[in-house]
């Protein structure tokens, strides 16, 4: 098993790290992407390695794609092959979960028009926009979408990741 977290400079840490962490410990292989392979800073000044472009992700070698929020997808939602990575992992069914801004990568892609979801605040018109069903939730789980509003819903998030990898 094998997931894939995409992100990018000023992504909120925590929503990166605690997934990341959480599935090693599950014994499950994390990569990490960017626009670029190296280092790159989170909002509260932890740093990460990406080891692996965007453009050298092979969607096909991935069970699970995390989308952590911050200021990151809003660089991460303007890269075609973000968008196309998620593209597959919708027509594969693959598990996605996004938290907090992580959900405007998908918006942008247009894969939440009519899926039940949630968001930080301030991303709700947006996602609304997009014909997504909002509800204001700890976490919500439409067939392989996995979403979560903001830090402190990280306890629930992961939780749902997880049954959701067991049940592959």
């Amino acid at each position: 098993m094998k997931a894939l977290i995409i992100s990018a400079d000023s992504f909120e840490d925590t929503e990166l790290l605690v997934p990341y962490y959480r599935l090693k410990e599950a014994g499950i292989a994390v990569d990490i992407a960017s626009m670029q392979k190296g280092t790159f800073k989170g909002k509260r000044g932890y740093t990460v390695e990406a080891n692996t472009s965007l453009a050298d992700v092979r969607p096909n070698d991935y069970d699970l794609l995390i989308l952590p929020g911050g200021k990151a997808p809003a660089v991460i939602r303007k890269e075609q092959k973000a968008l196309e990575i998620a593209k597959h992992f919708f027509q594969t069914f693959k598990p996605v979960a996004a938290i907090c801004h992580g959900a405007q990568t998908l918006i942008t892609a247009g894969l939440l028009k009519g899926r039940h979801a949630t968001c930080y605040t301030s991303v709700v018109p947006e996602m609304k926009d997009a014909g997504a069903i909002y509800e204001d939730k700890e976490v919500v789980v439409d067939g392989n979408l996995i979403t979560s509003r903001q830090p402190s819903d990280l306890p629930a998030f992961m939780r749902e990741t997880m049954k959701k990898l067991k049940n592959q």
